[in-house]
């Protein structure tokens, strides 16, 4: 992994390789690489490091030609090295391959061909693939990459070039994401689709399983068994300055600063302009069909794990459903019990998140009904899923989730309320007044973020410090999880959170003189027992930023600083909550001198196991 990107047409290939490739770097990439075709052969150019380190490697010297394969990878097989960079060619470079994704038998195969005398120069899984390309080619080229796909395993989008047929790449896809952008004259791919945008809006999606045969004329497309297949059109819609900064210092911070028009965006058609309904019309449940639920069970990986111990909340409280939460990496190898009556929700941002899928195609072979949440249209999770919620965020660049992340809270609690309606396991006065605030989320939040100078201050005055501690009750502990991961992931400050009843339990132990400790006390059901432990933290001297409330007069009686969020219902609270735990987190980050949008070891969408 982790970006491709693709051209033939009339014009240089090289510059919109090196285009295509910048508006990926958001995914995290070690290395840059290109492959084009000059007329005679092609040449490679490839480095570690950051796009720019190849842009200075072929300054003045910018390959020439009309077809070229480029991409950014991130280190799965062999560490990040020049030679381990991708494009990777066979042993005489008739044959080049850019590739997402993991060969899972690809040591079988190097075995075997380094018998029959294939000299290999990498440690990477990819390079197997153009050897077998040369090992089966005999004068057809789409005939050698199709015998190609029949042997390897794995999970790969794959983009094959070939000296001895200068007029066409070849792609395909399983598992992870490949998009055929529509020229005039023409043609582009990429593994996502803010490469291609300011080219073209006219897209094919790519389905597991397909091959395109791209030239600059047509887009020729089949199934493994050479069937052609029919392909529709999609438009994109997006703003093209949308995968812009907008003028922020960071993709991040101009992310935080969309939430509300996220807000917005995701509500549209969902909630009832002239009653106090939830809609969900690409669900069209009943009331039979949400019986015939007897649990539901949530996975996802990260920041979606979060969402989903929040749901488990919402559904639990408001639709009385019994709910599980399970990280997608242990769902599949614990045997789940899982059935036709169970609802098994995944939460995906990208739709493409390795561990997700794989979860979901085995709770659908195991019988389970199963819902898919996430960002992305056309995404593999999108399509394998029985239904799809979109919440509808936007694009999201930078590797931290923000506006995705509390998109996905706010899709939750309308489900949750959809549920609770067509169960009638909620008054119809609660349910008013829960969509009232519903319709005043998107402004809370707007006020909030246009006086949040105080976080800023707080992450100054703290952003050098080792350790932070969040600590929260119910709700209020799932927020704190992802308010230490957006701290650590992206300022690397050793952060932890806890649920607040159990620092008697072994945590306490860690609380010394000085250390921050940011304490969420937005539940009022369990206020007082959350400002107990609040001054156990300050016995053993932490500084304490208090996050609660407006309206909230005993807080400060209790901590050094305090946050306020406007004030709201309990379930809305969670979405306000995490945008001061968001705003922390991004200013230490610049406070530290960190690479914000793209913190160190890490990858937008991991797209392997």
């Amino acid at each position: 992994m982790c970006g491709i990107v693709g051209y033939v047409g009339p014009k240089q290939a090289a510059p919109f390789l090196l285009e295509g490739m910048r508006k990926l770097e958001y995914r995290g990439y070690d290395s840059a690489g290109i492959a084009v075709y000059n007329g005679k052969e092609i040449t490679v150019d490839k480095c570690v490091g950051r796009l720019s380190s190849l842009e200075k490697k072929i300054e003045g010297h910018l390959p020439q030609g009309h077809l070229g394969i480029g991409h950014t990878r991130w280190a799965t097989h062999g560490r990040p090295s020049d030679t381990n960079s991708h494009p990777h060619t066979d042993c005489h470079g008739d044959f080049v391959v850019v590739h997402n994704g993991i060969i899972e038998n690809y040591l079988h195969i190097k075995e075997r061909l380094l018998a029959k005398g294939h000299v290999f120069l990498s440690e990477t899984d990819t390079e197997v693939v153009a050897h077998l390309v040369e090992e089966y080619y005999q004068g057809d080229f789409v005939a050698a990459v199709t015998k190609v796909l029949a042997e390897i395993q794995g999970s790969y989008s794959l983009v094959f070039m070939s000296r001895f047929d200068p007029d066409k790449i070849v792609c395909t896809k399983q598992d992870n994401p490949l998009v055929i952008g529509l020229g005039e004259g023409e043609n582009f791919i990429a593994s996502d689709i803010p490469a291609i945008i300011n080219r073209t809006r006219r897209t094919f999606i790519l389905s597991d399983g397909e091959m395109a045969v791209v030239t600059k004329d047509s887009v020729w497309v089949t199934n493994r068994m050479g069937v052609p297949v029919s392909k529709k059109v999609f438009e994109v819609h997006w703003d093209a300055e949308a995968a812009e900064k907008g003028g922020h210092d960071h993709f991040m911070i101009k992310e935080i600063i969309e939430q509300p028009k996220a807000f917005r965006d995701t509500m549209t058609a969902r909630v009832a302009k002239d009653t106090n309904r939830i809609t969900f019309d690409e669900l069209k449940w009943t009331r039979e069909d949400v019986a015939a639920v007897k649990k539901i069970m949530i996975t996802a990986c990260g920041t979606a794990y979060h969402a989903g111990l929040v749901a488990k909340y919402y559904i639990e409280q408001l639709a009385r459903i019994p709910v599980e939460v399970d990280i997608a990496s242990e769902f599949r190898y614990r045997n789940p019990l899982v059935d036709s009556s169970t609802l098994v929700i995944v939460i995906s941002q990208s739709g493409e998140t390795s561990d997700s899928l794989a979860a979901m195609k085995e709770a659908k072979r195991l019988g389970a009904r199963t819902l898919a949440v996430t960002n992305v249209v056309g995404s593999s999770i999108a399509r394998e899923a029985d239904q799809v919620i979109y919440t509808w965020a936007g694009p999201e660049i930078a590797v931290a989730s923000t506006k995705a992340y509390t998109t996905q809270l706010l899709v939750m609690l309308m489900l949750a309320l959809y549920l609770a309606e067509l169960r009638e396991s909620l008054r119809a006065d609660r349910l008013q007044s829960i969509v009232h605030e519903l319709r005043e989320l998107p402004q809370k939040a707007e006020k909030f973020l246009s006086n949040g100078q105080a976080v800023k201050t707080f992450a100054e005055q703290y952003g050098f410090n080792d350790d932070v501690f969040f600590i929260g009750r119910s709700i209020d502990y799932a927020v704190a999880m992802e308010g230490a991961l957006k701290l650590k992931e992206i300022s690397y400050i050793h952060a932890e959170a806890y649920a607040a009843g159990e620092l008697k339990h072994g945590t306490l132990a860690l609380i010394i003189e000085g250390v921050p400790v940011i304490a969420l006390a937005t539940q009022r059901d369990v206020y007082e027992k959350t400002l107990s432990n609040i001054k156990e933290v300050k016995a053993r001297d932490a500084v304490v930023i208090g996050l609660a409330m407006e309206g909230d007069d005993q807080i400060e009686k209790y901590v050094d600083h305090t946050i306020f969020i406007p004030a709201t219902d309990k379930y809305l609270a969670p979405i306000l909550a995490v945008i001061p735990l968001q705003l922390l987190a991004y200013y230490a980050a610049v406070t530290r001198g960190c690479d914000v949008d793209k913190p160190r070891n890490l990858a937008k969408s991991v797209t392997v196991e």
